[in-house]
């Protein structure tokens, strides 16, 4: 496996469980997006990016300098997984829109992108994070759905391993 580096953003410490949890499966090093910078980006073949959604689907506070950073970045031939935390049960229709904020601003940026999910599942009104009818990456819900949080980046680990 090419060098691979999971980022997350988190204000409650669930993000950053969960990017434990992958980081370990992946044996790759676990960053907080406020330690990010263009020489972590440059040494990194594949960026595993996370992130929790706050307010009407917006981006966990840190990661807006750390899109900023991406978005300065060269990420040609790099290869990018997302994974999102969110609320569906009182967030339903924002649901894990965070992801799709990240998405969104990266999307033209020549990565690759693995680790798309099925919406089947998934309870949920509304997401910017869904694509052509499939999430963009990993959604996750702690709050409602804890108890699939482990097989859910099991399944998805395994999908994307494979292209890392």
């Amino acid at each position: 496996m090419k060098k691979t580096i999971v980022v997350y953003g988190s204000s409650t410490g669930t993000c950053e469980a969960i990017a434990q949890k992958i980081g370990a499966k992946l044996g790759a090093e676990v960053l907080n997006v406020q330690d990010l910078t263009a020489d972590v980006i440059a040494a990194n073949d594949n960026l595993i990016l996370g992130t929790s959604t706050w307010g009407a689907g917006e981006l966990q506070d840190d990661w807006y300098d750390g899109l900023s950073l991406l978005q300065s970045a060269s990420l040609q031939g790099k290869t990018v997984a997302l994974f999102g935390c969110g609320d569906a049960g009182s967030y339903g229709d924002t649901f894990v829109g965070g992801m799709g904020v990240l998405y969104d601003g990266i999307k033209d940026s020549g990565a690759t992108f693995v680790g798309s999910v099925s919406t089947d599942g998934y309870s949920f009104d509304d997401s910017a994070a869904v694509v052509d009818g499939q999430f963009i990456g990993l959604p996750l819900d702690d709050v409602n759905e804890s108890d699939q949080t482990d097989s859910r980046i099991d399944a998805w680990v395994a999908a994307i391993t494979p292209s890392l």
